[in-house]
């Protein structure tokens, strides 16, 4: 197992589960509540086992997974929580190598999730008006993840048009998104995806009309992504009385080639001009 080192991200986690973050540093010192623990004691040690500060009192040592990091790292703004940073990792189907835009940044959360997702090879591209939120996200990006060179910071506002082409991906946490839909069509390729992360159903409507007005893209789903934790106690197994609910909704939709053909009630078809001659029997026969 490879040791701790200086420089190094680690949680300090008391018995009560409460995290303590800190970068070890040769030769500094960590306080709590009037006692004190050598960063010296930790550097070369593994991962995983229980020290006592001067006043005994026991500390678990953890390198953070990428879901406790978020939830503790300094915020600029409201950051996504990990259980819609998971749906939007596998209904945008990020993958390794992938060329991904995101706007905006925020604080991070989600771009280091992309980062990780993409991989060396891949490149991610993310767009933010704000000075102060995209320092705020470099330096969360920075103390996880180190250099991120497959990382391009623009500030510059997403809705006023889009620099990349052949994009796989394209994922937008905006207020007014279908401002982006038509930039967005001429930086996907065909085939790609674009996905949203929106509070309300107004925005959501407005988001969809926009999407389907264009014809050009299909399979357009929202979903929401609700999690309940469990206490398990022995015998006594029930939801525990807080839960993560409702936090926003996820639409996704793909870049297709043509026009989409609809039917008289608005449903969505075939794509106009696609298809075998078998296909379009097919669909005649159902």
């Amino acid at each position: 197992m490879k040791p701790l080192c200086s420089g190094e991200l680690i949680h300090l986690i008391s018995e009560k589960e409460r995290h303590y973050a800190l970068v070890l540093k040769a030769g500094d010192r960590f306080q709590y509540s009037g006692e004190w623990l050598e960063h010296d004691s930790l550097i070369g040690q593994e991962e995983g086992r229980w020290v006592r500060l001067s006043g005994g009192t026991r500390l678990l040592v953890l390198r953070p997974t990428l879901s406790d990091y978020l939830m503790k790292m300094p915020r600029g703004a409201q950051i996504l929580y990990p259980k819609d940073i998971a749906s939007i990792l596998m209904k945008a189907d990020i993958f390794p190598g992938a060329r991904v835009l995101e706007a905006g940044i925020g604080s991070g959360a989600l771009t280091l999730a992309l980062l990780r997702a993409i991989g060396e090879k891949g490149q991610l591209f993310s767009y933010e008006v704000r000075e102060d939120f995209a320092a705020q996200a470099m330096k969360n990006i920075r103390r996880y993840l180190g250099d991120a060179p497959q990382l391009t910071l623009r500030r510059q506002d997403v809705t006023a048009g889009i620099v990349e082409r052949e994009l796989d991906r394209v994922v937008l946490d905006l207020p007014e998104p279908w401002r982006v839909v038509a930039p967005a069509l001429e930086a996907l390729r065909p085939g790609g995806i674009l996905l949203t992360f929106l509070p309300t159903v107004p925005q959501v409507e407005r988001l969809v009309a926009a999407l389907q007005g264009t014809g050009s893209f299909a399979f357009i789903e929202t979903t929401e992504s609700l999690e309940r934790p469990w206490q398990i106690e022995g015998r006594s197994v029930r939801p525990q009385l807080r839960m993560v609910a409702h936090s926003g909704f996820l639409t996704v939709a793909r870049r297709v080639s043509g026009a989409l053909k609809r039917d008289e009630n608005g449903a969505e078809g075939g794509v106009a001009g696609s298809g075998t001659e078998e296909n379009r029997d097919e669909d005649k026969a159902e």
